[in-house]
């Protein structure tokens, strides 16, 4: 229970320590969880923290703790490396894998870490210490960590759910998109702040009293601080309170013995530097040998402190406060001595030696080069991209100091912080760059600023960057340069003859005829040109499935042209190979159209799977866009499982995101997603309307593709208000385009919506026709024939036969989930004399998303460590969901996983 009255008294905050003292109980029991402590300096946010401390020690909870300082910022993993210490040294409990990933993000090993594997890492090692007791984690000034370690602490944080584990994040900003719990502490009202303030300086004069009242305006450390440097004949002028208290610090460290003065500049400088190499710089500064015993009336002055160990600052605005006030050659003189008592420590050597640096210096900017090249391998990205912005700017040599901003951009890009790649590149002078680099550079800024998908100007570009790139030699920057502009002219779904100039680009290439990257450019291009022989050739290739990006490009091709059975082949084996190697930003995308493909191959528990991984991966990755794209296949899948309500829902909010903006495939999805939502509540007027828009060049929802997948959504919307005859020219096209493209999916869509719009004496041979082709793994749509069918059968009272079609139709539905076609199955039987029973909910579509993700992964023989590993969670998670599914699928171990999931109501896999 933790005390207000007690040592850390906090009045006027009972609300915000009730929800720490609910954080810890959940803790204790197994409910873990974070809370982000968010407020303005001195507003009470290590006070909080410290009674946090408080009340989990006697709690029986460990408590690990780390505090961010701006010059450890450039230091890869130094939060983590303080927060772990006292953990590391036994990590037996970790696998292989996790054991050298976690040593490699601390220098201690050849491996390059990945920011969600050190997480996992993290995550278990956390939860193996929780195991033997509940655990606290404490991050003070988590705006001044380095940005790996804060982005392991969200990564963990999220995942607590089952952990006995609490995490406090103190910072002064919001940490957006996190989707954490924050704690915003305000101002205090005026009876707290007259408390606090009685509590510290009792027997103040009233009328400075009701000044102090004033200026400190509901801040508690202002109240704290100001009885000590204001008095009654103090200026009467209102200072703006931050200056007021850095003037109040700066005063106390001037009246410092000389020598603790020098320490306490030093220790400003860098907060995470040994004390005998703070002691050196202070010696130099002085001029005369220093020790230890200088740093006592530091902390009888208040400015220092001891805590757990280590010694730091009272306050973060105490060491603003005490660098600022220190005169430039004073700081410089620091920084050089810190860096020749740094000589074991490369990194820290090198900022301290880029902190003496007036105007530019080869030698410091290499160091700075090669520290950024250390902490690339250690998977610290951000302190890459800070690096090798310094060393940027301590370059006298133009070319170097646009390589390096390139460098810094692509890793920026990496990292899917647009802002910050942004900033690298409008840094970069393309002049200073050869045609290589420009190259590089344009590819950076396609992802970073795209603009408009639809600008052909910007495709013109990045082919004439292509051409030059690969007479220079880089086929590989060549071909990524033509990627992306064919990536823009199927996204926004471009006519052939802007493709045609990728084409010709490509054709110069000489890449090999099987190369992934000639297939996918190809398709993606001119779909029409090269779909025929791309769509023969791709099932007969025998690929190296190692390697992962050309899987992507291979299944990326197979997709477009509409074969997903081979689309589904390739993506599997991207998707395995990215989460082995912890890549999650392919994995969001991927997974994102895998979702797609399964919804059309019937596997719809995994589509649900798939699509929420998706969106939680790209919202921790930072690439909204894919958020916004799983979104409109959620919606589809809302749609056609007969939720109407929130398909539309869905639907909406993806084509309102500026994100979209001439992105028609996601457009389409959405728009398809509100035709079929329609239809499936009876609104087929309306539905008629929402879907003929995807046929028309000239609306923003259409898209060559996607629109001739909804063509037997079209068909049944026209069947059902009479308007068959305004779908001539429509199908004709489709017709003309699937004589050029034997996409499986466009084709089996043709074949569907011409049976159901065919005239009397054709709709049988048309039926006839449908029902031909190979539907095996395509059950969606031979459900919907076989409705269809049997409606047109009982409509002709041909009963008996009807009834068999319409019971398959139902079956399928059922299996599928696909709630309103299902009810249209049973509505026929009705009308055909055949009552039916109401559907039950089927086992799988009571797991969510991540317990069917781990009931298949388990089913297949993984171990529970091994199932956290491919999806980011601990290994305890893992039990815990399987926990929940046994008894969902009405099982009672692992061993009947495999064969629960085989029967899961006949569901199609």
């Amino acid at each position: 229970m933790i005390d207000p009255a007690g040592p850390h008294a906090m009045h006027g905050r009972d609300a915000e320590l009730a929800a720490v003292e609910r954080l810890l109980r959940d803790a204790r029991a197994n409910r873990g969880a974070a809370l982000v402590v968010r407020g303005d300096p001195g507003i009470g946010k290590t006070m909080l923290l410290a009674a946090a401390r408080e009340a989990g020690t006697a709690a029986g909870m460990a408590v690990l703790s780390t505090n961010g300082a701006e010059t450890e910022a450039a230091l890869p993993f130094a939060g983590l490396h303080q927060l772990l210490a006292p953990v590391l040294g036994d990590l037996r409990a970790l696998t292989p894998r996790l054991r050298r990933t976690l040593r490699g993000a601390f220098g201690q090993g050849d491996t390059r870490p990945d920011r969600f594997t050190v997480g996992l890492a993290v995550l278990e090692l956390l939860g193996d210490r929780a195991a033997q007791a509940p655990l606290l984690i404490l991050a003070e000034d988590a705006h001044w960590l380095d940005p790996e370690t804060l982005d392991v602490l969200v990564f963990v944080a999220r995942r607590l759910t089952v952990e006995p584990v609490a995490a406090l994040i103190a910072a002064r900003a919001p940490l957006d998109g996190t989707g954490l719990v924050h704690l915003h502490l305000r101002e205090l009202d005026d009876e707290a702040a007259r408390r606090v303030l009685h509590d510290r300086s009792p027997a103040l004069d009233p009328g400075l009293r009701e000044r102090i009242l004033t200026e400190a305006a509901g801040n508690p450390l202002a109240l704290v601080e100001l009885p000590g440097c204001l008095t009654p004949d103090s200026p009467t002028e209102l200072m703006p309170l931050n200056e007021r208290l850095d003037s109040a610090f700066a005063d106390r460290f001037a009246q410092l013995p000389e020598p603790t003065r020098a320490f306490v500049a030093a220790f400003s400088a860098d907060t995470g530097a040994p004390t005998p190499a703070l002691v050196a710089a202070a010696g130099a500064l002085t001029g005369h040998a220093v020790d230890t015993r200088c740093i006592q009336p530091a902390i009888d002055a208040g400015l220092l402190q001891i805590h757990a160990r280590r010694l730091r600052f009272r306050h973060p605005l105490m060491r603003a406060a005490v660098y600022r006030a220190v005169d430039d050659v004073t700081r410089m003189t620091v920084h050089r001595a810190l860096a020749d008592a740094a000589t074991a420590d490369p990194d820290r050597r090198a900022w301290h030696r880029s902190a003496t640096t007036l105007g530019t210096d080869e030698e410091v900017s290499a160091e700075l080069e090669a520290t950024a090249g250390r902490a690339v391998e250690r998977g610290a990205v951000g302190v890459a991209v800070a690096g090798l912005d310094r060393a940027a700017e301590l370059t006298d040599d133009p070319a170097r100091r646009a390589a390096l901003l390139l460098r810094a951009a692509e890793l920026a890009a990496e990292l899917h912080d647009r802002g910050l790649a942004a900033r690298m590149v409008a840094k970069t002078d393309p002049a200073a760059c050869d045609v290589v680099d420009r190259g590089r550079l344009a590819l950076v800024g396609d992802v970073v600023e795209p603009g408009d998908v639809r600008d052909t100007g910007r495709i013109d570009l990045l082919c004439g960057l292509a051409e030059q790139a690969h007479a220079a030699g880089s086929t590989g920057v060549a071909a990524a340069l033509c990627w992306r502009a064919s990536s823009r002219v199927w996204w926004a779904s471009l006519p052939a003859e802007v493709g045609a100039r990728i084409t010709a680009v490509l054709d110069k290439m000489d890449l090999d005829a099987d190369d992934p990257r000639a297939l996918a450019i190809g398709a993606y291009a001119q779909p029409d040109a090269f779909g025929a022989a791309t769509l023969r050739q791709l099932p007969a290739l025998v690929p190296d499935r190692s390697d992962i990006d050309g899987m992507r490009y291979l299944g990326g091709a197979a997709l477009i042209l509409g074969d997903f059975v081979t689309a589904s082949s390739y993506l599997s084996t991207a998707i395995a190979g990215y989460r082995a190697r912890g890549r999650p930003a392919p994995l969001a995308r991927l997974l994102s159209s895998t979702g797609l493909i399964r919804l059309w191959l019937g596997r719809w528990p995994a589509v649900r799977a798939d699509l929420e991984e998706a969106e939680a991966l790209a919202a921790e990755t930072g690439d909204r866009f894919w958020t916004v794209a799983a979104r409109a296949s959620q919606a589809l899948h809302e749609a056609m499982s007969g939720n109407a309500g929130a398909a539309t829902r869905l639907a909406d909010a993806v084509l309102a995101s500026p994100l979209l903006a001439g992105v028609r495939f996601a457009a389409a999805a959405a728009q398809h997603a509100r035709g079929v939502a329609a239809n499936a509540g009876g609104r087929h007027d309306e539905a008629f309307d929402l879907l003929v828009r995807l046929f028309d060049p000239a609306d923003a929802a259409h898209h060559l593709d996607l629109s001739g997948w909804a063509l037997p959504d079209l068909a049944d919307a026209a069947v059902r208000v009479g308007r068959q005859d305004d779908l001539r020219e429509i199908v004709g096209r489709a017709r003309d385009r699937a004589a050029r493209l034997p996409s499986p999916m466009l084709h089996r869509c043709l074949a569907y919506a011409t049976a159901v719009l065919a005239p009397e004496p054709e709709a049988g041979p048309a039926f006839a026709a449908a029902l031909a082709m190979d539907l095996g793994q395509w059950p969606v749509h031979r459900a919907r024939l076989d409705l269809a069918h049997g409606s047109w059968l009982r409509r002709r009272r041909h009963i008996l036969e009807s009834r068999r079609l319409l019971r398959a139709a139902r079956d399928g539905f059922d299996a599928l989930g696909a709630g309103a076609w299902a009810r249209l199955a049973r509505e026929e039987l009705r009308a055909a004399g055949e009552e039916s029973a109401s559907r039950a909910v089927p086992s799988g579509e009571q797991l969510t998303a991540q317990e069917l993700q781990t009931a298949i992964l388990a089913g297949a023989g993984l171990s529970n460590r091994e199932i956290g590993q491919r999806l980011f969670l601990s290994h305890r998670t893992v039990s815990s969901h399987l926990y929940r599914v046994y008894p969902k699928l009405g099982i009672s171990g692992r061993a009947q996983l495999a064969d629960a999931l085989a029967a899961l109501d006949a569901q199609p896999r």
